[in-house]
């Protein structure tokens, strides 16, 4: 991520947060953080990290099933779609079994493979509806910040501590 970030280092750090939130890896787990070891107050960064991790859903929710349609035709790609499905029906029986607030809490868990972007694989997988799958995303990617905001202001969760554990 300090590789990513040195790079991009001429972009507007409100911008880098929001980058940072859209990313499959770091989502709102490492924005929030990130955001604060820029200085700005926990609010800010909340709502950078919301809006960053909220902007590609509905585009991902309206492409990801012919993207991968097509991407499968190549082997890599096969394999790689394939794992990344897998990984995800692992951690959804709450989708199964609830759907769209199973998805909804699904997204709010701010653990590796429960984000946003996770979420989007799982709407796709289990066939719920664009309008359901998208407010579930959203209100998850809304708990989910909220949670890490609050894990942040108590000082579990710090910038410092996810690049150095």
């Amino acid at each position: 991520m300090e590789m990513i970030i040195d790079w991009l280092k001429d972009i507007p750090k409100d911008y880098l947060v929001m980058i940072a939130a859209a990313l499959p890896i770091s989502e709102l787990r490492g924005a929030i953080p990130l955001g604060l070891s820029f200085g700005m107050s926990l609010q800010k960064a909340l709502m950078l990290a919301i809006i960053g991790n909220s902007i590609f859903v509905a585009p991902a929710l309206f492409l990801f099933e012919p993207v991968t349609n097509r991407l499968r035709k190549f082997k890599v790609w096969s394999r790689f779609f394939d794992w990344i499905e897998e990984r995800t029906r692992k951690n959804s029986d709450s989708i199964q079994k609830y759907e769209a607030l199973g998805l909804a809490i699904f997204v709010a868990i701010p653990l590796p493979m429960t984000g946003a972007w996770s979420g989007v694989i799982a709407a796709s997988l289990f066939k719920i509806r664009f309008r359901y799958a998208f407010i579930s995303i959203i209100a998850g990617v809304i708990a989910a910040g909220l949670i890490v905001a609050a894990l942040c202001g108590l000082g579990i969760i710090s910038w410092k501590a996810i690049n150095h554990p």
